[in-house]
C-alpha cells in the first residue's frame, strides 16, 4: 500500500498467532522447467506442491499457467525437452527466497527463474 511520498508501507499478511510476522507483500512471477521424464500426474503433483508451499507460508497464489512439454533452447543435463510452468504469486521476500531454495533442491526442476513484477 503506497504511503507518503510513494513509499511502500509494511502491512500485516496474517495474524501473529499463525507465526507470520510483519513483512512486505510483493508480486512475483516464477518460471520453472520440470523434467520431461515425469508422468502427467507427477507434473501436477509438483505444480501443486510449489503452489501449496507459497500459500502455507502466508502468500497468495494467482495464475498458474502450465505451458506443457517444449523443446529447450539448449541441452540441460543431456535433456532436450521439459515441462514449462509459470506461476504468479504475492508474498514477502523470505517466502519467495524459500520457494526458490526448494526448487534448487528438487531433482525434478531443471531450471527456475524468479522475477519481481510490478503488479
Amino acid at each position: 500500500m503506497p504511503g507518503p511520498r510513494g513509499r511502500v508501507v509494511r502491512c500485516r499478511l496474517a495474524p501473529a498467532s499463525e507465526g507470520v510476522s510483519l513483512g512486505l507483500a510483493t508480486a512475483y512471477e516464477i518460471c520453472y522447467i520440470l523434467r520431461p521424464t515425469l508422468e502427467e500426474g507427477d507434473v501436477e503433483a509438483r505444480v501443486t506442491q510449489f503452489a501449496e508451499q507459497v500459500s502455507k507460508n502466508g502468500g497468495a497464489v494467482g495464475n498458474v499457467e502450465r505451458m506443457g512439454k517444449r523443446r529447450l533452447a539448449y541441452e540441460i543435463a543431456d535433456l532436450r525437452e521439459g515441462f514449462y510452468v509459470v506461476m504468479n504469486f504475492t508474498s514477502d521476500a523470505a517466502n519467495a527466497k524459500e520457494l526458490e531454495r526448494q526448487m534448487k533442491l528438487s531433482e525434478d526442476v531443471l531450471r527456475s527463474m524468479l522475477l519481481r513484477t510490478t503488479a
